[in-house]
């Protein structure tokens, strides 16, 4: 099995051509002809038991061939493809050129790895955003706790007020007639949500347990039910109970409940100091992502669709993947959301487009800046995959080929060199 000829045949299409010697094509066809002949019935001969030569006769001498092409052609186009030394970056479409006395010839088009230029790549321009943590950020985050650990408490000797949420009866009139959907018992609302026609809620404050009044309220003019719009209505109200929502006491004995520390200094500079980490994150990835934009901008490539094609696969299976390790499936998930597979590619088609595009442009960059990787930091790296997932590293070193790992570690060597060399600015947040 041997390449014999690598040729260009169009913009990043190569066709490669190789064969199978007699001798191997052979003796595939003579394993296909014991799986095969069990099956088969000739007539004088017992079943399974007919020559190959017999069978070839009555059925052709190629019948055994596409079962035997089936078996060889992975390996010869796996020794073809390395021996060609090209970075093909998609599926082969296979042709049978000749089957003869010399054995098999086959020919597979494939698409390579574009050439890509690349330029003013160092000194990108990139302003951070920096936010500072205020005293009200953390008050804000600790008021989320409070809420979280609260209790309904039923209040039976005073009158509602907002914050509250209250249980009534109520029907409404226009022109002392009921209207549809105007109408409701044991309705729990909270004061001062604004959930209901604007003034309804205000009127409800003051009152008590038992008391039935009015409430006198005119619909929006682009109210949703055109009927109503911009009429006067009134409410016929009873309020039936009262509740409120009673936060812990913001002390020493909440923090020891909700957290590690014995004190709310200590709480409150925890929180403030996770704030920080979190805002310096996502100002910091914000950056890294306009400087990916920029490099993109940047790239001159012109890449195979089959790239893209590719890529968007990949997105799909850790699509599945992440849906499975929750308990559902791509079948399931459509189900629920109404996508099917094509849809679902349409959605993850950019950011494939992206990441074959930034990678492009990072490789380029690598090579350029002559970045290499040392045996130690890919062993590091196998380590560090290994404690991440709890596994052996030999498994690791199983599943994740050296020359895939430190391609990637390449690539990320790249990207931190752009990083170093952005020229980065930092702004305070812009007024909403």
């Amino acid at each position: 099995m041997s390449l014999k000829k690598s040729e260009l045949t169009d913009k990043n299409l190569y066709e490669l051509t190789f064969d199978v010697d007699k001798a191997t094509f052979d003796a595939a066809i003579d394993r296909v002809y014991k799986r095969m002949v069990k099956k088969i019935t000739i007539p004088g001969f017992r079943k399974g038991k007919a020559p190959k030569s017999i069978v070839e006769k009555m059925y052709g001498k190629g019948v055994f061939y596409e079962d035997a092409i089936n078996e060889v052609l992975p390996t010869a186009y796996a020794d073809a493809a390395k021996e060609s030394g090209l970075e093909i970056v998609s599926q082969p479409e296979f042709d049978v050129d000749t089957i003869d006395d010399n054995g098999v010839v086959f020919k597979a088009k494939v698409y390579v790895k574009p050439e890509v230029s690349i330029k003013d790549y160092a000194g990108i321009a990139a302003e951070r955003t920096v936010v500072e943590i205020t005293d009200k950020d953390v008050d804000d985050e600790i008021a989320k706790v409070q809420s979280r650990n609260s209790r309904m408490v039923e209040i039976t000797d005073r009158a509602a007020q907002n914050d509250d949420i209250v249980n009534i009866d109520f029907e409404g009139f226009v022109d002392d007639t009921p209207f549809d959907g105007g109408k409701a018992e044991g309705h729990e609302l909270k004061l001062g949500s604004g959930q209901f026609i604007p003034g309804f809620e205000d009127q409800i404050v003051s009152h008590n347990i038992g008391d039935e009044f009015d409430v006198n309220v005119t619909f929006p003019t682009e109210y949703h039910a055109e009927a109503l719009a911009g009429k006067e209505a009134v409410f016929k109200v009873k309020l039936n109970g009262i509740k409120f929502n009673e936060l812990p006491a913001l002390d020493d004995d909440f923090v020891r409940d909700v957290s590690e520390f014995d004190t709310l200094d200590e709480y409150k500079a925890d929180i403030k100091a996770k704030l920080t980490e979190k805002a310096t994150k996502e100002a910091d990835n914000a950056v890294e992502d306009a400087l990916l934009n920029a490099l993109i901008e940047k790239l001159e490539a012109d890449i195979p669709e089959a790239m893209f094609a590719a890529e968007t696969e990949n997105y799909v299976r850790d699509y599945d993947n992440r849906l499975r390790m929750q308990g559902m499936d791509l079948s399931l998930y459509f189900q629920y959301t109404g996508l099917d597979l094509d849809k679902l590619r349409e959605q993850l088609r950019p950011q494939a487009e992206k990441q074959v595009k930034v990678r492009l442009a990072l490789e380029k960059i690598a090579a350029l800046e002559n970045l290499a990787v040392a045996d130690d930091e890919i062993e590091e790296e196998y380590k560090r995959i290994a404690d991440a997932y709890n596994m052996e590293i030999d498994r690791v070193k199983g599943m994740i080929e050296t020359d895939a790992l430190k391609a990637d570690l390449l690539v990320k060597k790249a990207s931190d060199f752009v990083k170093e060399k952005a020229v980065i600015t930092d702004i305070a947040p812009k007024a909403e």
